[in-house]
């Protein structure tokens, strides 16, 4: 229900999304009647239909601040006829009714949409490039990557929405945020196996804390005091973290110590406390997972079922029945099923089967992706690392305005006379 009132599917409001809904209203969006309005009316009604699209998560103040009236537009030229000639024969005849020969007349370019470029200084906005950049799938989700600490600008994390790029700023987002925000979301079946997947890693974590019994121990070796008192090996490691980590503190807080230190060196000491802190974290979150290799052998039968499937044949009979069996070598595949097999060991490899992932598994992409898949000339993206270059501003060319809006000429020109007006 949540969703639906933010689409409002009675009165259509439309998004940055890739929502269905928000799919739904643009098939059905209208432009708005403006017979039996005022000339008020209309721009009010302009401006709250293209602001719910453009910049919804900013305030109208802010945005009013944002707003300039300068458009920005080129204009191309014809670089060959401007080498031929300075521009005289265009005042040739002039006033004397002369009329140019049809093929030295200039070609007629079409109208330049300089009314699309309203809402312009919204697309310098991080988490609107990011959605742009399809980073992620609605606006609103990547200004959450951006809270979150997972995108970084030319190198350095930014965890604020509102940064306005500039031409050749260089941002990305993490990788794994990305296959969560374009893939698709898990099935019952899926979500019920990363179940049991997690209620495994706690029963692996819950049975590696245990000690051993008794019988097991070595002849020679003295025996433990309790096994309830006797720390193990990774309470060991991280007591002795926690110990240099508040040792570091105190070398910062102290007054008597702190004044003895350089700048330098209270770097590295804050770098050093960054490190342990990462350290610790980095320990939680591996005790609760076990190691890959207790997994192997659930991930080698789900890529060989699926290989099986995409090769229409049978399971492999088991060992005892393949010895003295010569039939089942490579040379019983024809060509085709061997570019099949070739085909889906790579899929395999590249995109594998993985329960613990948020998203499903194999990587696929969205559902009512494909409607809203573009990306605008001012940005450069590379999608296999994830980031993208701002290359510029948009602008606005004959025929084309790169500002990407679900809205027409009438309705951008009324929002644009209504910010245009003196206040």
């Amino acid at each position: 229900m949540r969703a639906k009132r933010a689409y409002g599917l009675k009165r259509p409001k439309l998004r940055q999304s890739w929502s269905k809904y928000n799919l739904y209203n643009l098939s059905r969006a209208e432009p708005p009647n403006i017979t039996s309005r005022t000339f008020f009316q209309q721009k009010w009604s302009a401006k709250s239909t293209a602001r719910a699209y453009h910049g919804e998560t900013v305030k109208e103040k802010h945005w009013q601040r944002m707003f300039r009236r300068r458009l920005r537009s080129v204009i191309p030229m014809d670089h060959n006829q401007l080498a031929r000639s300075d521009g005289y024969e265009h005042a040739e005849g002039r006033g004397s009714g002369l009329e140019p020969h049809p093929d030295k007349k200039p070609r007629q370019f079409p109208k330049t949409p300089y009314m699309n470029m309203t809402f312009a200084p919204l697309e310098r906005r991080l988490d609107t490039a990011i959605f742009r950049a399809m980073f992620a799938s609605s606006t609103r989700q990547a200004r959450q990557f951006v809270i979150h600490g997972d995108v970084k600008v030319n190198g350095k994390k930014m965890s604020y929405p509102g940064y306005l790029l500039n031409p050749g700023d260089m941002f990305q987002v993490e990788p794994e945020r990305v296959m969560f925000a374009t893939g698709a979301s898990k099935d019952a079946r899926e979500r019920r196996a990363g179940r049991k997947a997690r209620q495994k890693s706690q029963d692996y974590a819950v049975k590696s804390g245990e000690a051993l019994p008794v019988d097991t121990q070595v002849a020679g070796d003295p025996p433990p005091i309790s096994t309830a008192e006797e720390p193990s090996p990774d309470n060991n490691n991280k007591e002795t973290l926690q110990s240099l980590l508040s040792q570091a503190k105190n070398l910062l807080t102290t007054p008597s110590s702190a004044s003895n230190l350089s700048g330098k060196r209270k770097q590295d000491l804050r770098a050093f406390q960054r490190l342990l802190k990462r350290t610790l974290s980095h320990s939680r979150n591996q005790s609760m997972f076990p190691p890959k290799e207790t997994n192997l052998t659930d991930s080698l039968d789900a890529q060989l079922q699926e290989l099986t499937q995409k090769l229409n044949l049978n399971p492999p009979p088991p060992a005892d029945e393949r010895i003295g069996s010569r039939d089942l070598g490579p040379e019983t595949l024809t060509p085709e099923n061997s570019s099949l097999l070739r085909k889906a060991l790579t899929e395999a490899r590249e995109n594998p089967i993985d329960v613990t992932k948020p998203y499903a598994t194999p990587w696929r992409p969205k559902p009512y992706m494909s409607a809203f898949a573009f990306i605008p000339r001012y940005l450069e993206v590379h999608h296999r690392i994830c980031s993208a270059v701002y290359l510029r501003h948009p602008v606005a060319r004959p025929g084309l305005g790169e500002v990407p809006t679900p809205f027409g000429h009438d309705v951008n020109a009324l929002s644009f006379n209504w910010y245009l007006r003196r206040r």
